[in-house]
């Protein structure tokens, strides 16, 4: 019965979203196509700063001196980076202030996916829901666009899906094709199903009992952080000042001469560093703080209602051992009802994530509910003889997801499943919400809605296809010119490359002669078991 309830769905939504999928293909590729003729028609974009970057102090010279920037960009995350960069490439004098690192908060304490959302998608069909169906087109879109512009921070990962049960087998292929169904061009592989015994062989560490078959499918994965900062680094590049360690105090406002109502024209901001403070003032601000998107709309109205619904993210880091090294697993229904990935990363495994309510911090810390949570999701999966212990987990993460209710709609209680943009009374462009994957999008919706508010004179989008820093000139084999040339350890040349591409050649002309007689140069800092952890982003030893 339950079998038949399955496809029968299955087969009503799937024929609704077939339809919505080819109109949407359609006006996609048209989209597309007037893009490019666009991007085509401009020729290539002018790079002020195609080697060495302005310094920090520089940088806050120009955010002083400036007499007026067209937008100023509050938050360093990977939606504020995508904002400036979608700006300075428009040709609107940008600037963009974080008061931590940049990608110090919710961009570097991700899932490292890059993914349309595969139960997103399940959604879309049992329920009929075009909005999420558009959701996942428009990230699987995303997703192709991030892995061709950033080919050395990310690459495409197959995730393995485990049945235990037969009639689970046709339910989910059925869904995963309909995945690559709507990717289409963009489907990084085609899927496929395996037998219990090749599904042993790919990922051993399985549990075996009742193990029926198991289904692939490919996602994307990334560097976060880095990749946060490749954004960043190429709006600077492309002429945006930029600053960290750099917070607004408050906003600034002056009266609007036609109406005499306050608008927001720039910020108060304090170099946290050395303590000095300065105004910076922009004809628009763009609020991409993530969680604390309503502490700066607070400083905006006090009257303004809260949107953010902050929901705590949390991962562990457990020994490489746990899975294979170039395969993942997804958990399609946890005991609660979510999914749990379980991912090879830097020669570790990632395993996440929760979902909790909490408080806004700088500094969230994993719970160890959800630790031990995550644990035992991962014992459902593995085999008994691979015995999970709690003293295996490595290092946790927590993150918070700026989850959001529409302050526009009439049921401010429900939580937006995607991304909105609000502008203010005064003025205030606020970014909330969305995903990682759809950070370019979401910034290029951001800049479209403050450039019509705020009358800027300014052309479409042009962030489709453009390389992030150290894209342009990677190639998978660029490590071993590194360990040729500039005699790095194999281990250390890959790293490099993996980390900085094509200016990984910049990084070795740095490296300090060992006075070995292999290597040659590069003295490591650090032990690699430490340099390993930091690599996997913002973590707490547990």
């Amino acid at each position: 019965m339950a079998f038949r309830k399955a496809v029968k769905g299955t087969l009503i939504g799937g024929g609704a979203v077939a339809t919505a999928f080819g109109l949407s293909q359609f006006f996609e590729y048209r989209k597309n196509r007037a893009r490019l003729v666009y991007v085509e028609a401009q020729g290539e974009l002018k790079v002020p700063f195609k080697d060495a970057l302005p310094t920090r102090e520089e940088q806050l010279s120009t955010l002083r001196n400036t007499e007026e920037f067209d937008v100023l960009v509050v938050g360093g995350g990977a939606t504020g980076s995508g904002c400036a960069l979608d700006a300075v490439t428009r040709n609107l004098k940008t600037a963009l202030v974080e008061r931590s690192d940049f990608s110090s908060g919710t961009s570097s304490r991700s899932t490292k996916l890059i993914h349309g959302g595969v139960r997103y998608l399940q959604k879309a069909i049992m329920k009929l829901d075009y909005e999420q169906y558009m959701m996942v087109k428009e990230a699987l879109h995303e997703r192709a666009n991030l892995l061709n512009i950033a080919p050395h921070l990310s690459a495409p990962l197959p995730i393995m899906l485990p049945v235990y049960k037969w009639w689970q087998l046709p339910y989910y292929w059925a869904g995963i094709k309909m995945y690559d169904l709507v990717a289409g061009s963009q489907c990084l592989k085609s899927s496929y199903v395996l037998s219990k015994s090749k599904a042993l062989e790919l990922f051993p560490m399985l549990k075996k009992d009742k193990l029926v078959g198991a289904i692939v499918y490919y996602d994307g994965q990334h560097n976060d952080a880095r990749m946060n900062m490749a954004i960043t680094l190429t709006a600077a590049r492309h002429g945006a000042a930029i600053a960290n360690y750099t917070e607004v105090v408050h906003l600034l406002k002056k009266p609007d001469p036609k109406t005499g109502q306050e608008k927001v024209c720039g910020a108060h901001c304090r170099d946290i560093i050395t303590g000095q403070e300065f105004d910076i003032r922009a004809k628009c601000v763009i609020n991409a703080t993530g969680p604390f998107t309503d502490s700066l709309r607070k400083m905006d109205s006090q009257k303004t209602a809260n949107i953010c619904q902050p929901s705590a993210g949390v991962h562990i880091v457990i020994p490489g051992y746990y899975s294979p090294d170039n395969m993942g697993l997804l958990d399609p229904a946890t005991s609660d009802g979510r999914v749990i990935f379980f991912l090879p990363w830097e020669k570790m495994t990632i395993a996440g994530t929760t979902d909790t309510p909490t408080e806004v911090t700088a500094h969230p810390i994993p719970v160890e509910d959800d630790i031990n949570f995550i644990l035992s999701e991962v014992r459902n999966y593995l085999s008994p003889d691979v015995e999970v212990r709690r003293g295996d987990v490595l290092a946790a993460w927590s993150g918070i997801r700026p989850l959001v209710t529409d302050p526009n709609s009439k049921n401010t209680q429900s939580i937006c499943r995607n991304h909105i943009v609000n502008i203010s009374d005064s003025g205030l462009v606020t970014i909330a919400g969305g995903k990682w994957t759809t950070y370019r999008s979401m910034a290029e919706e951001t800049l479209d809605a403050a450039i019509k508010a705020h009358k800027l004179s300014a052309g479409p989008s042009r962030t489709v296809g453009l390389m992030l820093d150290g894209g342009k000139d990677w190639t998978p084999t660029l490590y071993i010119r590194l360990v040729q040339d500039y005699g790095l350890e194999n281990e250390v040349a890959q790293h490099l490359a993996a980390t900085y591409g094509g200016r990984s050649f910049e990084v070795a002309k740095m490296a300090q002669v060992t006075g070995k007689r292999w290597p040659i140069v590069g003295k490591r800092l650090v032990v690699i078991e430490l340099l390993q952890l930091l690599h996997v982003g913002r973590w707490f030893p547990v």
